[in-house]
């Protein structure tokens, strides 16, 4: 959410202002007598609630994010006003509450009003069309998808340090008229202790650092993660079988055999503008990595390695791969990253890489009027790109994407992604590099 910081006056005097600060002067040289807000501001200032910044203005036109918006609260809060002021502060609390719990601010005395388990969830209607023609035969195969998931994540508070998450989904084929029963698919538990993360459970498994290129799922283990401008994280646990598989098409050949993962990252991100990046390492174990191996698959001699003999398979299931990425933040608006990644233990479609520039301010549960648009190269080898986001490449290929995102209402966004490019492997038998396409739309609404 954005406002105006003058437009968050209003609602930010009527729960952080005391009456002992009506005479109070304006500091700002940009906010004169006879301004609409001069009597607000003052009164702010003097209470602590806003502070200005160095150079003596308060630069009231300038749009602020929600973490702003937080601080703003958490100041008003140590106020402990009363009465209608109280309960216009529980509202606030309540809406602005995963910012305050990011700046160690606990809604105590919320609780003792409101429900421990907060609810938040969506609704996401997908469509999505993909031609692939992987042994370049001049024919497409043209497959299509068109369904929707109902999301809940609910969230309960522990203590002052603890939280236990979860998310829920059902999905609907709509081309089928499908629909399955709520499925658990996480449930974790987590603390924060100022610059200390702790995640213990089953949990979300994306490296922000790597925006996707690697990993989107979800990883049943530990995370640990310490820092603020420089953050170190180290993961480990299973993942999924079918998010682990080596060769040309990322063959499965085991079920039901989870993957072995452990991650250990570095990053930097100094704020609101300059560079960002870091660097990371991941250890995969899993009989399917067998495949990604030159002499086995490139030349189609299956016999060279028996899946039924452990032994033989000792030395070609695992992977070890190398990321970096490196970033520059312009303006709030426009971004530009690129991530590299490396397994050195495989002998093709062993790198990945992207490159994508966005502008734009569209998050999770937008407001109205919020948009980005942004465009981007992507090589996603399938034996370093496991579980990457599929909302645009495919697994295995290579070329240019484009996407939109615009919400017409609060909490109800729109967004399409168009990708162009080919396969990346030969292939087993044949010439390969066919080419791919994918389109992708989806329509959301958050609650």
């Amino acid at each position: 959410m954005k406002k105006s910081v003058a437009a968050a006056l209003a609602t930010a005097f009527v729960v952080g202002v005391s009456s002992s600060a009506l005479a109070a002067a304006n500091p700002f040289s940009d906010v004169p007598a006879g301004h609409w807000a001069y009597n607000s501001v003052s009164k702010l200032a003097a209470e602590g609630v806003i502070e200005g910044y160095g150079d003596g203005t308060y630069r009231g036109d300038r749009n602020i994010t929600r973490y702003e918006m937080a601080q703003m609260i958490a100041k008003a809060m140590a106020k402990n006003p009363t009465g209608a002021s109280k309960a216009e502060l529980d509202r606030l609390a309540a809406e602005f509450r995963e910012e305050l719990d990011a700046l160690g601010v606990r809604v105590a005395e919320l609780e003792k009003y409101a429900d421990k388990v907060v609810w938040h969830g969506k609704i996401e209607y997908t469509y999505e069309q993909t031609k692939t023609d992987p042994e370049h035969t001049g024919k497409k195969e043209k497959d299509t998808a068109n369904g929707y998931i109902f999301r809940l994540e609910p969230k309960a508070y522990v203590n002052d340090h603890w939280t236990v998450n979860a998310r829920l989904d059902a999905y609907a084929d709509m081309k089928k008229d499908e629909t399955t029963n709520f499925e658990l698919v996480r449930a974790w538990a987590e603390g924060d202790y100022d610059k200390l993360n702790l995640k213990v459970g089953r949990f979300e498994f994306y490296p922000e650092g790597e925006a996707g290129l690697m990993w989107d799922t979800e990883i049943s283990g530990g995370s640990i993660t310490y820092g603020s401008k420089w953050q170190f994280n180290v993961t480990a646990g299973r993942v999924k079988d079918e998010n682990v598989g080596g060769g040309v098409y990322g063959e499965n050949t085991t079920e039901d055999d989870p993957a072995t993962v452990v991650g250990l990252r570095v990053d930097y991100n100094q704020g609101d503008k300059g560079f960002f990046g870091g660097a990371g390492y991941y250890y995969v174990k899993d009989d399917d990595l067998a495949w990604s191996r030159n002499n086995y698959l490139r030349r189609g001699i299956r016999e060279s390695i028996d899946f039924d003999d452990e032994d033989s398979r000792q030395s070609y299931q695992k992977a070890s791969i190398w990321t970096v990425n490196l970033g520059y933040q312009f303006t709030d608006l426009l971004s530009l990253q690129g991530v590299y990644a490396r397994n050195t233990k495989a002998d093709f479609e062993n790198k990945a890489w992207q490159a994508e520039l966005c502008y734009g301010d569209y998050d999770d549960a937008p407001e109205k009027g919020q948009w980005n648009v942004f465009a981007g190269y992507r090589k996603q080898g399938t034996n370093v790109s496991f579980a990457p986001t599929a909302e645009d490449a495919l697994r295995g290929t290579r070329g240019w994407v484009i996407g939109a995102s615009w919400a017409p209402f609060k909490n109800i966004g729109v967004i399409a992604k168009y990708f162009d490019g080919k396969y990346i492997s030969d292939g087993i038998y044949n010439s390969g590099h066919g080419k791919a396409r994918h389109i992708f739309g989806r329509v959301e609404f958050f609650f």
